[in-house]
């Protein structure tokens, strides 16, 4: 294609926007079907805070629709810094904290101020989107390969052997896809080898950043605690870039309005980079979420309605497939931690239908639950993994309490399908 820049047209479009989008498109065709791939809310099931929502409303009566500072109202930077030191205890100045447009043109500043052509970027995989940041940064990719029974979560280990060559490391907890999260000591092992490198490289150019995404961190399964890296290890604020925001603890993804926090430097010129974009958050947005923050009351309650919704998904899910696991069939499943995702594997590949079809890729086997148990959910495929993965997200946000005892027996009824299936329908 000519006429395009060769960026444009090498560009893969998001794989589970391009999932989801198909599956809605059946949906209006008149298919039953579960759809559990997108990661966001039904605002039916979860709504925002009405206290944030009367919020919203009050400012744009209040006519606060000119344009914000491009880092962020003071009334908001102000309540985030607040909010951050009492939820976190991190102390944070000004200049270290920006406002935008949620958590991606936040990502995308963090690669374009830090990473310049054929640099190289770290990353777990499976992991959410960062191939395609380092696509539009023109950066070398190293994907590291993560294992089932550490969660999916990287060990020091593994990264040990790149991070001399990278300029970042792009890190995310709770982790999309997999809903798992950091251990303390997982994550301070990978602390301490960062500040040795970084010890290692000084007097030279650049360091080595960490981008830590933690915009799930206030939704957590009950016995779970959040670990960040400056907690840890306070040596690492000067290295240490934070993504956060309400998409998702306050089910507010339309409402787009995300934070940044890191060293000035780098903080002042993800500013410039988004001040060009224009992808600073909605005004009257900001002056809601400014006050929302600052209502410990309403936070603290929402937060504990939102949790309990959660967790109820994921107990009967959980429980389910573990049921299913039980009775033979080639399931499996990894206890959530966080965020709106389960890890759940389908190890189909070689099984046979009843009519003599044999699963042989990833993508069969997500035809086959889509096609038999009505049951559409993401492969890792489109978060990094190989084909041939039989690993997959299930992402509960859509997804209503009272429909999983029939989603579980249409799974069931489509795993004893197969020929090979030890078990028969109970």
């Amino acid at each position: 294609m000519e006429n395009i820049s060769i960026k444009a047209a090498t560009l893969i479009g998001s794989e589970i926007i391009k999932l989801g989008n198909e599956i809605n498109q059946k949906i209006k065709e008149g298919n039953a079907i579960y759809n559990l791939t997108i990661g966001d809310f039904n605002p039916q099931l979860f709504s925002i805070p009405e206290t944030l929502q009367q919020y919203i409303i009050d400012a744009y009566i209040a006519k606060q629709t000119n344009y914000p500072p491009a880092d962020g109202i003071p009334e908001l930077k102000a309540a985030i810094i607040k909010f951050i030191s009492k939820y976190e205890h991190l102390n944070f100045a000004d200049d270290e904290v920006m406002v935008a447009g949620g958590g991606r043109p936040l990502i995308h500043a963090i690669y374009k101020t830090i990473v310049d052509p054929n640099d190289k970027v770290i990353y777990p995989v499976p992991s959410w989107n960062n191939n395609h940041y380092c696509h539009l940064s023109d950066a070398q990719k190293i994907e590291v390969p993560t294992l089932p029974e550490n969660g999916f979560m990287p060990s020091a280990a593994e990264l040990a052997p790149h991070l001399s060559e990278a300029v970042l490391l792009a890190l995310c907890s709770p982790l999309n896809p997999t809903g798992t999260t950091f251990k303390k000591d997982q994550l301070m092992e990978i602390c301490d080898l960062v500040l040795v490198e970084n010890k290692r490289r000084i007097g030279l150019r650049k360091p080595l950043y960490v981008l830590y995404d933690q915009i799930y961190w206030m939704l957590l399964a009950d016995g779970i605690e959040h670990y960040n890296p400056i907690s840890l290890r306070p040596e690492m604020k000067p290295y240490t870039i934070f993504v956060d925001g309400i998409s998702k603890s306050l089910a507010a993804t339309g409402i787009r309005v995300g934070w940044g926090l890191g060293p000035a430097e780098v903080i002042g010129k993800m500013k410039s980079i988004l001040g060009h974009i224009g992808a600073w958050a909605p005004k009257p947005e900001q002056v809601a979420t400014a006050k929302f923050l600052a209502n410990e009351h309403a936070l603290n309650d929402f937060l504990t309605e939102l949790k309990t919704k959660i967790n109820i998904r994921f107990d009967a899910l959980y429980e389910g497939i573990e049921k299913l696991r039980d009775k033979g069939f080639p399931v499996q499943i990894i206890k959530p931690e966080g965020a709106i995702y389960l890890s759940v594997q389908f190890a189909l590949l070689g099984k046979k239908t009843a009519d003599g079809f044999e699963i042989k890729t990833t993508a069969e086997i997500t035809n086959f639950l889509l096609n038999r148990a009505q049951l559409a959910i993401v492969p890792f495929t489109a978060f990094g993994c190989e084909n041939g993965t039989d690993w997959f997200r299930i992402s509960i946000g859509t997804l209503k309490e009272e429909e999983i005892p029939e989603l579980l027996n249409k799974l069931e009824g489509a795993l004893a399908e197969l020929s090979q299936a030890k078990v028969a329908l109970v």
